[in-house]
């Protein structure tokens, strides 16, 4: 099968395709490698799937990978024109969606970030996909869209009308314009609800990173809304192990007469975050202090997936347990900072 993975050299998009590749598919990166965070991680990344960054650096059109049938296209998904070429010239089977302007906080002070590349972005992917008879978009979406929805676990069908961020409210609006477009033109859609999503090469501004970076260097970590929050941890293996299985099952009309499905993908297993903090100081074998401050704009207090509908449809069990993910974590975040090089700070924060 040909796929396109776009945001393929970010945190979730380099493990699928590196999943993918293994499984022996024919896998096209797309990414515009933005300075949100680091760009030498994102080229660490890309480096593992066998694409040197000098090449990168030389503008080629398209690089393809030194050990696998793996190609890199390093372009913005808000350039239409751009888009609508690659799709005529690869003519792919599926499109995960995994580009996007991330970060809750970030979307404070660079708003318009998020409608070139959440919306614009998704509304020219979706129509290549429309054009090109793509066989199946699979877009992520995010648990931010429960936004003030107080009731726990998150079902899908909850509402979704009160976000508290401009990230929450660009997520949701790709779950509605994939809808129209699997309403009006037949095309095959599944949403997924990412819930928070830890482990190896992850972007530098998410908890897991940052708890780290403090840990290891002996510097206090911020502790949001005085520690009483909760988060549906998942480890990225449990989440491309559930990507590969929708990859196989495009959906058809049922209820609704369209080929749409929307689905939370998470551990259902909530943690506390103070108890995920200690996990990881164990993880790491030391303990630093922690600053307890106020809720921040923007932030949830509680995340918890309800992911019942997605195990009946694939037959899925998210099954890594904490201390097993955080300690791979660990042991990837030593190799790859060494004892001495503090993360190099996002935009967000």
């Amino acid at each position: 099968m040909k796929v396109l993975i776009t945001g393929v050299a970010g945190f979730i998009g380099y493990h699928l395709a590196e999943r993918l590749v293994d499984r022996g598919h024919t896998v096209v990166g797309l990414d515009n490698l933005n300075h949100y965070y680091d760009v030498r991680l994102k080229l660490d990344r890309l480096a593992n799937l066998g694409i040197p960054a000098v090449e990168i650096a030389l503008g080629q059109a398209a690089v393809r990978s030194k050990r696998s049938d793996f190609v890199f296209v390093k372009a913005d998904l808000a350039d239409a024109a751009l888009v609508q070429r690659l799709f005529e010239q690869e003519r792919f089977d599926a499109v995960f969606n995994l580009a996007a302007q991330a970060g809750v906080r970030y979307s404070l002070k660079n708003p318009q970030a998020y409608v070139s590349s959440n919306l614009v972005g998704f509304a020219n992917l979706l129509e290549a996909c429309r054009h090109h008879r793509v066989g199946h978009l699979i877009y992520a979406s995010s648990s931010s869209v429960y936004g003030l929805q107080d009731t726990v676990p998150y079902r899908v069908d909850d509402p979704t009308n009160r976000p508290i961020s401009l990230y929450a409210a660009s997520k949701r609006s790709n779950e509605l314009m994939a809808h129209a477009y699997s309403h009006l033109f037949g095309l095959p859609c599944t949403g997924l609800r990412f819930f928070t999503v830890y482990g190896t090469w992850g972007r530098p501004d998410m908890a897991t990173m940052l708890f780290a970076d403090a840990i290891q260097h002996q510097r206090p970590i911020r502790v949001f809304n005085h520690g009483q929050m909760s988060r549906d941890f998942t480890y990225v293996g449990d989440i491309v192990d559930g990507l590969e299985r929708v990859l196989q099952r495009p959906p058809r009309p049922a209820d609704e007469g369209i080929p749409y499905r929307l689905y939370n993908i998470g551990s259902h297993r909530p943690v506390r975050l103070l108890t995920f903090i200690e996990a990881l100081e164990t993880a790491f074998g030391k303990q630093t202090e922690k600053v307890m401050l106020p809720l921040q704009e923007g932030d949830m207090v509680n995340t918890y997936a309800d992911i019942s509908q997605f195990v009946t449809d694939f037959d899925y069990t998210p099954d890594t347990p904490l201390a097993d993910g955080l300690a791979e974590f660990v042991e990837w975040y030593r190799a790859y900072y060494g004892p001495g090089v503090p993360l190099r700070t996002p935009l967000a924060l």
